[in-house]
């Protein structure tokens, strides 16, 4: 079966992939969705874009984007029905997502696999990144999301990673004092689109039937 959709190569649990989704959701855009195991990924998928990781978005017209940040701009650059790129926070959210994909992910990595990083405990590695949610936290202080009270890129950019952040240890991360953060993370958990992000899917294999994200049936 062909089909002229733009193609994402993505994988469930990968909170870059993750974001991706949301923004195709949110831009209420429709792509053909290959689902892929890292530990086998698929010729097609190395064939356009060599570094092997996840999102990658093949475009109808053979152009392809493998950078989750700029899969998010383009699929809200097409449509943006719900203003996630509001001009009046586009500096606070790019400066929140930068921080999160560098510094907090660094310690979220470090956290999360603690055993493959003795220099630090997994405590210590955990507090590390708890500088992050402070920020996270203090913002959500004063608004219902990370720049106001409607979500905007900053959100559906982060909250994969705190999500991720929160699943190494749920019971401590409970016990954590940020509320707010606490709260915000839960409404993404329930919110449909996320969980609409989060449907399994079988591993993608040549010769399979086109998968269309979101299916409208």
């Amino acid at each position: 079966m062909t089909t002229s959709l733009d193609c994402l190569y993505s994988f469930r649990r990968c909170p870059y992939a993750m974001r991706a989704r949301l923004a195709v959701l949110f831009a209420g855009l429709q792509v053909e969705l290959r689902e892929v195991t890292l530990k086998n990924k698929p010729a097609q998928m190395l064939a356009i874009s060599p570094k092997g990781t996840v999102p990658v978005l093949r475009l109808a017209d053979g152009a392809v984007i493998d950078e989750s940040r700029d899969i998010m701009v383009w699929a809200i650059e097409q449509q943006d029905p719900q203003g996630l790129l509001d001009a009046t926070i586009l500096d606070q959210a790019n400066a929140l997502i930068e921080q999160n994909d560098n510094d907090f992910k660094h310690w979220l990595d470090r956290y999360k696999y603690a055993d493959r990083h003795v220099e630090m405990t997994q405590t210590e590695y955990r507090q590390r990144g708890e500088a992050f949610l402070q920020v996270l936290e203090a913002l959500l202080e004063r608004n219902a999301y990370l720049l106001g009270d409607d979500p905007t890129i900053a959100d559906i950019g982060v909250m994969p990673f705190v999500r991720q952040f929160a699943h190494v240890d749920r019971d401590v991360f409970g016990q954590l004092p940020y509320p707010n953060l606490q709260r915000w993370l839960q409404r993404w958990l329930e919110h449909p689109l996320f969980m609409q992000t989060m449907i399994k899917l079988p591993v993608w294999q040549e010769g399979d039937d086109v998968v269309v994200f979101p299916s409208r049936t």
